[in-house]
């Protein structure tokens, strides 16, 4: 360790330029546990992180020192080349093809967010929208788009929509129970298991995940941007990801379509919840997202309706699945 240390001391003597820059190359970085002198940054130094990035960079922990790290330090006071930490490696979405037609699951990174009426509804929230309260969910994948007329005809042989002409419209006129008897054929067809997301899972999406900018819909503050309503949809339903996607790269999770999701329909509680699947019983299932159909308040990414699982919300109800890891 002394031998070290004098090694690196010596280098630094004798590079005071090089030794500087680098200085003012670790102030682009801030530090865990302690605030460290020159000297322990270089010979005893704990964990550097990058702001605003998850990646690390180790020089060494509790006054031991990682030889491979220590080199690296060695090598940028020689040579002027310091090897950037490279960010970890992002889960990317999958693709999938069913009978001709691909579908993509875009990964959601998980949790912690507060789920119902947060303070940028404003107004605009009901009283079945609150209490706000804690929610955390596990990582997991979710459709990047709804079902597609295309999608549902390749599983199931043929599609119940009212609005056709264009296949890549979303599927409507579905029950939740249609919607089970598809996931099931397309788990089968595809080797994973799907199902609908929970309705926290599916606020949590809409909202943006862990890349959330806090807008009031999914994706925006101007609705039109994202979302066919009925102030810009003509009274029909349009093809799937035709309005700018949201933070996660997720399309019309605001409009075009209401959207079946798992759980039964019931009350918020005001405790914080991990991974919550909704009441235990029911008369009714949830559904989000607004419509083609519906004003602007329903297509916000809190508003929450239920609707019995036997019936289908007339040309408006459709779904979008969530594989299981």
């Amino acid at each position: 360790m002394i031998i070290g240390n004098i090694f690196l001391w010596f280098h630094i003597l004798f590079a005071p330029l090089r030794y500087l820059n680098f200085i003012n190359h670790l102030n682009k970085y801030h530090y865990e546990e302690n605030q460290f002198s020159i000297s322990s940054i270089i010979v005893d130094a704990r964990i550097v992180h990058y702001r605003n990035s998850v990646s690390t960079w180790r020089c060494g922990q509790n006054g031991k020192v990682n030889v491979a790290d220590v080199v690296t330090l060695i090598d940028y006071l020689l040579t002027g080349t310091w090897d950037e930490p490279l960010p970890p490696d992002e889960p990317q979405p999958e693709i999938f093809t069913v009978g001709g037609v691909s579908f993509k699951m875009i990964p959601v990174e998980g949790g912690t967010f507060t789920m119902g009426a947060t303070a940028e509804q404003g107004s605009d929230a009901y009283d079945w929208e609150k209490p706000a309260h804690e929610v955390t969910l596990s990582s997991y994948c979710i459709g990047e788009a709804e079902v597609t007329q295309a999608l549902w005809q390749a599983v199931m042989g043929s599609s119940p929509s009212y609005f056709t002409g264009n296949l890549q419209r979303p599927v409507e006129r579905v029950t939740w129970n249609d919607c089970q008897t598809f996931i099931t054929k397309l788990s089968q067809l595809t080797g994973k298991t799907f199902r609908l997301p929970t309705e926290a899972e599916w606020e949590y999406a809409a909202r943006g995940g862990n890349k959330s900018q806090g807008y009031k819909y999914a994706g925006s503050n101007t609705l039109g941007d994202v979302a066919w309503y009925d102030g810009n949809s003509s009274s029909t339903t349009h093809p799937v990801a035709t309005k700018a996607p949201n933070e996660l790269g997720l399309y019309d999770m605001s409009g075009n379509v209401w959207e079946w999701c798992q759980d039964w329909y019931g009350s918020y509680s005001s405790g914080a919840q991990t991974n919550p699947t909704g009441p235990t019983l029911g008369s009714a299932r949830v559904y989000r997202g607004g419509s083609w159909y519906y004003y602007a308040s329903s297509c916000r990414a809190v508003s929450s309706m239920g609707q019995r699982h036997s019936e289908f919300v007339p040309n408006l109800s459709s779904c979008r699945q969530r594989v299981n890891d």
